[in-house]
């Protein structure tokens, strides 16, 4: 990955991104055994986590807990993510997907800017799937870092085998941010994260394992985020 160098560079952004083709996925909730099924539009999505590089370019902050430009950024809260993409959308001069309310903790997202946010569940589980069934794309020691093989720490992005579309660390690493609310109904305004974390076992880093906390206090040093833009330009 190129180097940033404290500056935004739309090209190097651009790099960034692999096409993601429309098609449909299968979603189920484990806690209320509900399934459903998901249609979904051609959209771009990072091909690994936002890095640590990357966030502090575009924020001048770094939060994490492990350090180091190509790891991951972590010990991010849900609307930290938001943020970092309303903040990247404004340095490029283009329209953002988030309108945000700190006060009363409300955020409305635009999901037709050109702007960039936070995949959808639906969009997440289908990228890291890459239009199979699967629950892994692969062995899980040659294509995540979980708890048998990441040394008790985040890894630095893309070393791991990447799936069919060219996503690198959907499973392991760090968990991932999604736009949607959980069940609000029982939770609230808790929001899905997915994809497993280095501390995980086997059995939880998996593409239809999925977790939930609040969007604006919940931050661990395991779970971090990777952005969308949508294909309308």
């Amino acid at each position: 990955m190129e180097t940033i160098n404290k500056r935004i560079d739309k090209a190097v952004i651009d790099e960034l991104f692999v096409a993601i083709p429309a098609g449909a996925v299968d979603m189920r909730d484990d806690r209320t055994k509900e399934t459903w099924s998901v249609d979904i539009d051609s959209f771009k999505l990072s091909k690994f986590p936002i890095t640590q590089e990357i966030f502090k370019a575009v924020t001048d902050e770094n939060p994490s807990t492990f350090i180091g430009n190509k790891l991951p950024v972590e010990t991010v809260s849900w609307i930290d993510a938001v943020n970092f993409c309303n903040q990247l959308s404004e340095s490029l001069g283009i329209e953002k997907c988030y309108t945000i309310d700190l006060e009363i903790e409300k955020v409305n997202m635009n999901s037709k800017a050109n702007g960039f946010r936070l995949p959808t569940e639906a969009e997440w589980q289908y990228a890291c799937q890459a239009g199979t069934k699967d629950i892994r794309h692969g062995k899980l020691s040659e294509i995540a870092w979980f708890k048998g093989n990441s040394n008790n720490q985040t890894q630095q992005v893309g070393q791991k085998k990447p799936n069919e579309w060219g996503l690198y660390d959907m499973l392991g690493n760090v968990w991932e941010w999604c736009s949607d609310m959980y069940d609000e109904t029982v939770y609230g305004t808790y929001r899905v994260f997915r994809g497993g974390g280095w501390c995980d076992q086997e059995r939880s880093v998996m593409a239809t394992t999925r977790r939930r906390s609040h969007p604006f206090s919940f931050k661990i040093d395991d779970l971090g985020f990777r952005i969308v833009k949508n294909i309308n330009e």
